[in-house]
């Protein structure tokens, strides 16, 4: 089996993320294979700042590893409106479950802020992952250029209160 798809091997720590994680936060979105080729112009000159993570709700999914710890993946809940802003998995970490962990970690902060509902905008390359860990599809989100030059699929995650 491939580690694109084998299960998580190591434990998984979710954690608030740090003005100390900003470039690591950018090198990650810049780098991700899902945004090659024509869609390579929607992260070209994007950058998580420490700004960013102290304005937003941003969580981070770090792996035990031999240099104590790297970024597998990450998340940025908006409370108002309430809207899952950023949610990127490492290309290499793809596969194994940390990004269901951080929806579900997402979900679990947004009912602790009172959140019936969270809106998300798609990469489309991401759309079948939000069918598989829950989201419904509400709409399109039109595009927005010169940033992003193709509609995309809109989806809203339900949080029922526990």
């Amino acid at each position: 089996m491939s580690s694109r798809t084998s299960p998580i091997s190591q434990p998984i720590t979710i954690r608030r993320a740090v003005a100390r994680d900003a470039k690591r936060l950018t090198r990650l979105v810049r780098g991700s294979d899902a945004y090659e080729g024509k869609y390579a112009a929607a992260v070209a000159g994007y950058r998580v700042g420490p700004d960013y993570i102290e304005a937003h709700r941003a969580f981070v999914a770090v792996g035990a590893d031999e240099h104590g710890g790297r970024v597998l993946g990450f998340y940025s809940l908006v409370l108002a409106p309430p809207e899952l802003d950023l949610l990127f998995v490492a290309d290499e970490a793809q596969g194994r479950g940390i990004g269901r962990l951080l929806v579900a970690h997402m979900q679990s902060e947004a009912r602790a802020a009172g959140l019936d509902r969270v809106k998300v905008v798609s990469h489309l390359p991401a759309e079948d992952f939000y069918h598989r860990v829950g989201a419904v599809r509400i709409g399109t989100a039109l595009a927005n250029p010169p940033a992003v030059l193709w509609d995309r699929p809109e989806f809203e995650f339900r949080i029922p209160s526990e």
